[in-house]
């Protein structure tokens, strides 16, 4: 790895590193470590984010600038009651930004006491799993939304951008899975309230069910005339 020739001018440029040539002290010892070796640094600053990668032996900085539809500290604090959902569009130049498009799930971490951000293409089969796992309909809804919107802009970016058709279809394949999963979970669990609320009706509609809960509660009613009179007569 060749660190003597590293961007400097770009690196002091975004705050990587001082005019000393010291990595700046919001980096630490393992994010300085894990950066040289190829990592990507985020920085978030309400609905903007930066991300900063060494290439080319660590002689060129690459950095992508995208922004969010929503800030940082709003999803940070919505999640911890919900889980938020976010489009992010990378605005580093106005070509790239027609086709690039990215959906995020931010979902609080009760474990950890943090906040956990998922790619709905990376993370698609956890981000499914945990959201399937609260077995609550209307959040399997809301995510079957989302996954929906993902699919009608995939499928026009494959229309509009031929050139990239093999990634784009590939990112489709593994969003119209994950809608397909969701899909089966929420036609199984309406199914399953279905079922649930017909027994509850028919069980108030059977007659002798009913007759048998009205004859229980005569007996009841004579069991405790009787109690009351066999009290009755001791006095």
């Amino acid at each position: 790895m060749n660190t003597n020739t590293l961007p400097t001018d770009e690196l002091k440029k975004y705050g990587i590193i001082n005019e000393d040539l010291s990595f700046s002290n919001k980096l630490n010892a393992d994010d300085i470590r894990k950066f040289l070796g190829g990592y990507t640094i985020v920085a978030d600053n309400d609905k903007s984010r930066a991300t900063f990668q060494l290439t080319d032996n660590n002689t060129q900085l690459k950095v992508i600038f995208l922004e969010r539809d929503k800030s940082i500290s709003e999803l940070l604090k919505n999640s911890k009651s919900k889980i938020e959902y976010a489009d992010v569009q990378d605005v580093t130049d106005s070509i790239v930004a027609k086709f690039s498009f990215e959906k995020k799930a931010f979902i609080f971490d009760q474990e950890t006491n943090k906040v956990v951000e998922f790619d709905f293409i990376k993370n698609g089969r956890e981000l499914t799993a945990i959201i399937a796992d609260k077995k609550d309909v209307d959040e399997l809804n809301r995510y079957m939304a989302e996954l929906l919107k993902l699919k009608f802009f995939l499928q026009d970016k494959i229309v509009q951008f031929p050139e990239i058709r093999k990634e784009s279809t590939n990112n489709l394949n593994i969003v119209s899975k994950e809608f397909n999963t969701v899909a089966g979970i929420t036609e199984r669990q309406n199914h399953s309230q279905k079922q649930e609320k017909l027994s509850v009706q028919l069980n108030i509609n059977d007659r002798d069910v009913y007759q048998d809960a009205n004859l229980i509660s005569e007996q009841n009613q004579e069991q405790d005339e009787g109690i009351q009179k066999s009290r009755g007569f001791r006095r």
